[in-house]
This record gives C-alpha cells, structure tokens and sequence, in this order.
C-alpha cells in the first residue's frame, strides 16, 4: 500500500505544477490520516470529500454541512484547508461561491486524488458484508411494499404504465414474441458458476429442469442435439414449482466500503435466459424507439449526452442506488402484459426463490438481481417507461408517439445511469421514486455544469474523467492480477497526459517483466506508444528482432496465460455443444471439450510478440 501512496503524492506534486499551486500540506495529511485511519481514508474518506466537491460544483456553492471530517479554513469556515490550493481555483475564498469561470484543471485534480482509491477492489469488513445482505432483504420487503401502494393507488399508475409501455416497447417486444413463435430460442451455457454447482462443460450434460420450463420450452427440444437422442433423457428430472432450486445470493468483491451482491442462477433457468437475451440484443437495433432510448452493451451514446449536458445544461445524469433489486416482478408483467409467448418465456425462466445467508430462503417480489441475464434488459425498459410517466406527468396530458420521437437524443439509459431533459428532471425523480427505486441525489446532476454517466466526467464540455487504482501494486510476476491493474493504470494516466506518474509505473513494472512500448491491440502487456506516431517508441534495451516467416517486427514483452479446469465432454453432450455454438468461425479453444470454465490460475509467461 505504501508504493501506491508514493503513486499518489507523485500524481499531486504533478498536478499542483499543471495548477501552479503547493501541495506540500496535502502530502502531508495523506500520509498522517493514512497512518492513523489506514485504507478507510483513501477509500472511504477521499471519496467522501469528493461527493461533497460534486455537490458543491452542481448547487453552485459550498456550504458548512460539507467536509465535515475535514479542518476548515480561518478565511471561509465551509472550505476545507485539504486541496485548498485547488479548490481556491474553483470556489471563492471569502464567499464559498463557484466561480465564474473555474480552473478545470483544478476540478480534474481533485477528483483525481480523492478518488484514485474510491473503486479499489477489496474486501469488506463482515460486518459490511452482513449489512450488504441486510439492505438485499429490506429491498425486496420494500419492493412488496410498493406493489401494494401502486395497486391501493387512487390513481391508477398501473395503467398508465403500461400504456406507455406500449407507446416505446410495441413494436419492440412484438417482434421478440414473433420470433420466439417461429423460430424459437437458442439457449447457452455461461462460463460461470451456478446455483446447483455444474461447471464448464458438465452443464451440456445437466439432467434437471422445471415444470415451468417444461411448459413453454420442453426439455427434449432444449438438452439434446435432436429426437434421435430420446432415450438421454430419461433420467432428467423435472423439478415442481415447491421444489426448484432458488438462485444463491453471494457477495462479490467492489470496494471496502460494501461489496456487490449477485444471485447465481439455477443451470437450466441461466441457459434458457441466455436464449432470450439473445433475441432481445438481435431485435433492439432494429426498432427506433430501443435503439434510441436503451442500451446494455455500449455506453457510448450515454457518455455523449453527458459531455452534451454539461456543455448546454439541458440534459441531466441520474443515478440509482440499488436498481436491479428494485425492479418489481410486476412491472416487468405489466411491460409483457399483451405478448403471451414472450411474457410466458420470461415468466419461466425467472427464479421465484432466494437463498440468502442468515435468512435461508426467501421468496421474491422482485424480478431478478444482478446474475440474471433478463436483468439488465428489462430494468431498462421499465427505467425509461417510468421516466416518459414523469415527462408525461409534467406535460399535463397524455403522450404521443410524435413526443415520444421528439426525445430521441433526449432521453437515454444504460443500466441505472439515466440522461433525461433537465425541464423534466424534478416529475421524472417523483415518478421514479413512486414506482419504488431511488434516486442517488448525490451522483445525480442536472442544476450545475457537471454531468457524470457510464464512467465518463465533464464540466462545461471538458472531460475531467480520471485514473482509478483497482489493486495493489505487483511485486513480482506471481502477482499476476496486480501486473495486468498496474500495467492497465499505467496506460489509463499515459492518455491522460500524465508524465510523473507513468514513470513511476514504469519503473516499476520494467523490474519484473519486460515492458515494451506497444500498440493497444498488442496482445503484450505493454505500455502504449502515442497514436500518432507511424511506429511506436523504442527502449535501449528493448529487445526486438524481425520475423522472416511472418514479415513483422516482433518484441519480447509478457503474456497472460491461463489455466482452465479439466472438465471434458463426449458423445451427445459434445455434439451439443458444437449445435449451440453461434457464428460460423471455429472455437477459440482446440480442447475446449477438455477443459472448460473459469479460470483456476493465471501465470505470465515471456515471449516474443508483434507491436499490434
């Protein structure tokens, strides 16, 4: 850790030259506070100080409720002494006003030493952890709780929901429902674990489905490659609806201040998921209304609006705590209330059990949490229904198709990050929060000229994104996750235009593999040459020789090579296997029915390779 404080305080030394301002005394409250809080200040604390700089640069002020576990200067009591010299550049000294025109370098500066550590992936505390499982079952009680109220409502919210779903999603979902009617799913096994415990190649050979299941996709049309394999399916057992596996919550690895919790999906629901997903992805670009509004695969067209709002301040960035497990079972019901074939495919393939440590099992009003594949899909579309209910409901009438063409470019979301026009932003949190999921008001932004969406930052139009650290430094090449962070935060300050910092890192990666400057498609962990130059940089001790038989200049540098569990596969299970797979190229993996699954270990391994 205390490498990565030396990272630290050499970034703050460069920044405080880009902003011609000392950082002497922040260097040196990094270090006390760490030495007497430990991680907790990097992780926890710095970025708590920085969520109260964002609400400072969006409500235009500071005032004496922020930095509260930090002094306080004699000139203006609500500005912190800590990074003074760059909030000066930010925030009047005497009034604690946003100035006019703020540095935004200063802006990019804080947020870069406050929030290195923010992200860091570490382990919590089990008292965090048992907190974590607490707030899963408290949602899910909440998500009941406002079931009852939209159906008690002396408005009927239910209805108008799902008329406005139809305004977005008709075309969209009637095109998924034709396609499941005519040419069925093609299911697929993911590389993960799942809740009854097969791993890699040993799901093509599963034996246990679901009455459920049973009914809208027959086991003998989804586990063998064709009829003439009958007699394999004998011994499947189908599984009654008392007696389903229920999916198993875990908790994952995020950051030291609460870890990120999934359920681990049965076999056979996760395989069937997988086939629906697959239509929804192959549809969704083909309908104007999805391919404008959702996205679950890139987060391009969000990151852009973001940079659009903070420039004009007509669009602003929401954010939701807790979005996958605050979407209810009924909303997606009601999205699919007039497509049978679909609403009764997804109804099968969802879980309606939780096994949840100190609680056992639990049965869920939910629709599904993080480790579905529907999940993220369908909070989408619910997200955005209720934000045109907001719209709707600040336009005093009934929407159209022309209002709802007219916020394309508008309206956008990716997961729980929502872009929405800021004359809509007050009745779309009302509408949000009467539906049940809330508003992170301290990551959303919409009054100010700061946006943040799908991991880019902006203020007036400039990108004052930053460099995360996500583990500790490496020490020698058996740290093989560190080497691959260390070499990606490397790269990530080098675009950043760092100087100070990627030295660092250079060093210190350069004393345990060979480091070479490489292209970004290089399969060599290498560090990045400038893309603009026609040919990248060299090292005076930079081996590198020429490939006669390939016609490329080659460099010794590292790969990662990974281990996979043994785990292989015959007869019908194999065929399967080569009936399931999409495309037309072959495996990547020759013994890919030799081993299959995760990874058990990594290792690096030098060779020569090419600079692309």
């Amino acid at each position: 850790m205390k490498s990565l404080i030396a990272l630290q305080l050499v970034t703050l030394e460069e920044l405080g030259v880009r902003c011609d301002t000392s950082t002497i005394q922040d260097g040196k409250t990094i270090l006390e506070r760490f030495e007497h809080e430990g991680s907790s200040f990097l992780t926890i604390t710095l970025p708590n100080f920085c969520t109260d700089f964002e609400r400072g640069l969006e409500q235009g002020f500071i005032d004496h409720a922020m930095f509260k576990s930090f002094a306080k200067t004699t000139q203006h009591g609500c500005l912190p002494r800590f990074m003074g010299g760059f909030i000066g550049l930010v925030f009047d000294r005497s009034s604690g006003l946003l100035l006019d025109e703020p540095n935004v370098n200063a802006i990019r500066a804080v947020r870069q030493v406050t929030l290195m550590f923010g992200k860091m992936k570490r382990d919590c505390t089990p008292k965090r952890r048992d907190a974590a499982i607490t707030r899963f079952v408290e949602c899910e009680q909440d998500v009941r709780s406002v079931d009852l109220k939209l159906i008690s409502s002396e408005r009927d919210y239910l209805r108008d929901f799902t008329r406005v779903s139809q305004l977005l999603w008709r075309d969209l979902l009637g095109s998924i429902d034709s396609r499941i009617y005519h040419q069925g799913v093609i299911p697929k096994h993911g590389p993960g674990t799942t809740a009854d415990k097969l791993r890699g190649n040993a799901k093509y050979n599963q034996l246990t489905w679901t009455r459920r299941l049973e009914e809208v996709f027959p086991h003998w049309e989804n586990l063998i490659p064709s009829e003439s394999f009958l007699q394999r399916t004998d011994n499947v057992c189908i599984l009654e609806p008392p007696d389903e596996i229920p999916v198993r919550v875990v908790t994952v690895r995020k950051t030291l201040k609460t870890p990120r919790i999934i359920a681990i999906e049965p076999t056979c629901m996760q395989y069937m998921q997988q086939g629906i997903l697959a239509a929804i992805v192959d549809e969704i670009p083909r309908h104007d209304n999805s391919r404008n509004f959702i996205d679950f695969e890139f987060q391009e067209p969000n990151q852009r609006l973001a940079e659009e709002g903070s420039i004009t301040g007509a669009l602003a960035t929401l954010d939701l705590s807790e979005a996958s497990d605050r979407v209810s079972n009924q909303h997606v019901r009601l999205l699919l209330s007039r497509n049978t074939l679909l609403r009764e495919a997804v109804d099968a393939t969802r879980s309606r059990k939780a096994d949840v440590p100190g609680y056992g099992v639990i049965p869920l009003a939910k629709f599904a949490s993080m480790g579905s594949a529907l999940c993220f899909p369908f909070e989408a579309m619910v997200f955005t229904t209720v934000v045109f209910l907001g719209i709707e409901q600040a336009l005093s009438r009934q929407l159209t198709m022309r209002d709802i063409k007219s916020m394309y470019g508008k309206v956008r979301v990716y997961g729980d990050d929502i872009i929405v026009p800021t004359e809509f932003v007050l009745t779309v949190i009302d509408s949000l929060e009467t539906f049940g999921f809330r508003v992170n008001t301290k990551k959303s932004f919409w009054t100010g000229r700061f946006r943040e969406s799908c991991g880019k930052e902006y203020y007036g139009g400039s990108d004052v994104s930053i460099a995360r650290i996500r583990d500790t430094l490496p020490v020698n090449r058996l740290d093989v996750s560190e080497l691959v962070s260390a070499v990606s935060l490397r790269n990530q300050l080098y675009k950043l235009g760092f100087v100070e910092p990627v030295e660092f890192l250079d060093r210190a990666i350069g004393k345990i593999i060979p480091f070479p400057y490489v292209f970004e498609t290089s399969a060599l962990l290498g560090r990045l040459s400038d893309a603009r130059d026609e040919h990248p940089h060299f090292l005076p001790s930079q081996e590198y020789k020429w490939d006669d038989h390939l016609q490329v200049l080659l460099v010794k540098g590292a790969v990662v090579k990974s281990k996979y569990p043994s785990s292989r596969l015959d007869d019908y299970g194999a065929l399967m296997k080569w009936f399931l797979k999409r495309g037309d190229q072959p495996f990547e993996d020759r013994d890919h029915l030799l081993r299959s699954g995760r990874a058990v270990s990594t290792r690096i391994k030098i060779r020569w390779g090419t600079l692309y």
